[in-house]
């Protein structure tokens, strides 16, 4: 459980493991503690999404809770892992948007696979470098419109 928690808690992990994220640039130093201060690149329905987050409350291996401070797209997401069986984890995101979807919340189970992932990527020697710290943030192409 704790690998699974450290791997996935990993600002500089998630655009391996979610896809929607394609960038992760730190605007504070390194390591993440309440206060910090992260921007993410996403592609979201056709859109690039920019947005920073400061991290909240940290219990490591339980909990991660990160807010943005943007008016336009106010979003808190909250990460909380727990034993679900025998080499497995029950990975927990919600994510309301906006207070009124509160509601919304989804639930992941990784199991055996979690490890693969992560394995997989600390030995992967053709994946890009992750942009860390003081590295220019690496513009993400604008796509045309779908017609």
């Amino acid at each position: 459980m704790e690998q699974a928690a450290r791997y996935s808690a990993d600002p500089d992990q998630a655009p391996l493991w979610y896809s929607n994220i394609k960038w992760v640039r730190w605007q504070t130093p390194r390591p993440m503690q309440i206060g910090s201060l992260i921007e993410f690149i996403a592609h979201f329905l056709g859109k690039r999404l920019a947005y920073t987050y400061e991290i909240v409350e940290v219990v490591p291996g339980t909990r991660l809770i990160m807010r943005t401070a943007e008016e336009l797209l106010p979003m808190e997401t909250t990460y909380t892992w727990e034993a679900a069986g025998e080499n497995a984890t029950r990975m927990t995101f919600a994510q309301p948007a906006f207070p009124s979807d509160s509601h919304r919340s989804w639930r992941w189970r990784f199991d055996g696979r979690i490890k693969k992932i992560w394995r997989s990527s600390r030995s992967a020697s053709n994946r890009p470098a992750p942009n860390n710290r003081k590295e220019p943030l690496r513009q993400a192409p604008e796509q045309s419109p779908r017609v």
